[in-house]
């Protein structure tokens, strides 16, 4: 078996405005990051659309059916605002976002089947700050939930995690687990951000949530030594089923929307503790959907290395 990338054209037609942070452009850097010829093992695949029954594993209807509404259709309609101007949708943002869902279910399908040994989702936009009932933080909806929901309520799982190294928190993971202990969130992050949640404190009902705050200007050392002090226990002890990853390289030390200093190597690092873990607990099972990542350069080398590592299981 070998790592399994899942695309769809439709995620580069979330089109949020030329100044907007979150552009096609990211994941063409992505992309041409991953057609180098040491990726070449790599087996590509089409994602499916997602459905509206995945979506309402986590988001609230009422939610579910404001967003189809508010969809501009024709490029007359122009971009709707969700929430000021962070959030933003264009004519191809609907089937994105399905499509976003659609990659991240049938990830989880094809590892549970024994397709293929991991998978990354090479989808935009991300999902990670989009809570059940509102959208925020360029996120529509989150797509790393609803496969971990999707892992629990449609193939039977007990116990599912997502660790999410994006250097933004996310929330709206957070708000989806915080009552569910059949479900684990571990976040490092840089603190204070956007939007503000994460901190140490915030525990979920049964202890099912651990957050990491990392200081503005953290570097390889003290993120290496504190997501193995506290991040990397919690999941191993909490033994899930599968393990799914919220990919953002925002914290890269080149990004422009985040203050920490993190190198290539140091995405290599956590993919590679989360995969040890994965092998000892799930079979090595584990589903990566891409979130942030704002510099071109600091977003490819970061992937890059997250993939690398993703195919030496």
């Amino acid at each position: 078996m070998t790592t399994l990338v899942m695309f769809h054209p439709a995620c580069l037609e979330h089109r949020p405005g030329p100044s907007h942070p979150e552009s096609p452009q990211r994941l063409h850097a992505v992309m041409e990051a991953l057609r180098r010829p040491c990726f070449e093992p790599l087996e590509w695949r089409t994602a499916p659309m997602g459905t509206r029954e995945q979506v309402l594993r986590v988001h609230d209807a009422h939610y579910v059916d404001a967003i189809a509404a508010l969809a501009p259709h024709t490029p007359q309609d122009g971009l709707v605002a969700l929430d000021g101007g962070d959030t933003v949708m264009s004519t191809g943002s609907w089937d994105a976002v399905m499509a976003c869902v659609g990659a991240a279910c049938a990830g989880v399908d094809a590892v549970l089947a024994g397709e293929a040994h991991n998978v990354f989702c090479a989808t935009r936009p991300c999902g990670h700050h989009a809570e059940p009932g509102r959208a925020m933080g360029f996120c529509i909806f989150n797509q790393a939930a609803v496969a971990a929901l999707h892992a629990l309520e449609f193939h039977g799982l007990a116990r599912v995690a997502v660790i999410d190294f994006d250097v933004h928190h996310g929330n709206g993971t957070q708000a989806a687990f915080y009552h569910r202990p059949q479900l684990f969130f571990g976040s490092s992050h840089q603190s204070p951000l956007y939007p503000g949640t994460g901190a140490a404190r915030e525990r979920g009902d049964s202890g099912n949530v651990v957050n990491v705050p990392l200081p503005p200007g953290c570097g390889s050392a003290m993120f290496r030594a504190r997501v193995a002090q506290a991040l990397l226990p919690a999941l191993r002890d909490f033994a899930p089923q599968l393990i799914l990853v919220s990919a953002g390289f925002d914290a890269h030390r080149l990004d422009p929307l985040a203050q920490m200093a993190l190198e290539d190597e140091d995405f290599g690092w956590i993919t590679e503790q989360v995969m040890a873990i994965a092998a000892d607990v799930c079979d090595g099972r584990i589903v990566s959907v891409l979130e942030g990542g704002y510099s071109g350069a600091g977003l490819a080398g970061g992937c890059a290395a997250h993939v690398r590592a993703l195919m030496r299981h």
